[in-house]
């Protein structure tokens, strides 16, 4: 008996919506990344993108626990001497609200071009419109979102 490995055209993509207000930014990106490698399939396979679309709105609106919204930084580097750039949780969610969750979701992928193409499927909104209508997304439900509200 062999393993059964999808072709490319054999994987079917569906669309699905998440609701990011009064969310923690940890709970929804695991969801979020767990979709998008298309880990909830039975023809989930490591080194294939079998994932689906996942839509984010409310990004502006995501919880941190704890302290972090203060203390989590974000570093990136100019590659020159004293290039290092540092941003705080908080003021980069006032400035560009759907970097956190994109940054969040990007290190639960795999790292190199397979990454790349998973990521490439998270379209991530800032206010709670979409210009995704046409693909009619379903809601997808975030364990412990009641508890997180």
């Amino acid at each position: 008996m062999r393993t059964y490995v999808p072709k490319q055209g054999e994987i079917e993509r569906s669309w699905w919506l998440v609701d990011a207000d009064g969310l923690t930014l940890g709970r929804l990106s695991t969801v979020v990344a767990d979709r998008l490698a298309g880990k909830h399939k039975a023809a989930y396979t490591p080194f294939l993108d079998t994932g689906d679309h996942v839509i984010v709105v409310n990004a502006e609106k995501i919880r941190l626990t704890g302290r972090k919204m203060k203390d989590k930084m974000y570093r990136r580097h100019s590659g020159y001497p004293g290039g290092l750039q540092e941003i705080a949780a908080e003021k980069l969610l006032a400035r560009h609200p759907t970097r956190l969750v994109e940054f969040a979701v990007r290190g639960m992928l795999p790292k190199g071009p397979l990454g790349k193409q998973m990521a490439r499927k998270l379209k991530v909104y800032a206010g709670d419109r979409h210009p995704h209508a046409a693909q009619q997304p379903r809601p997808l439900a975030v364990p412990g979102a009641a508890r997180a509200r």
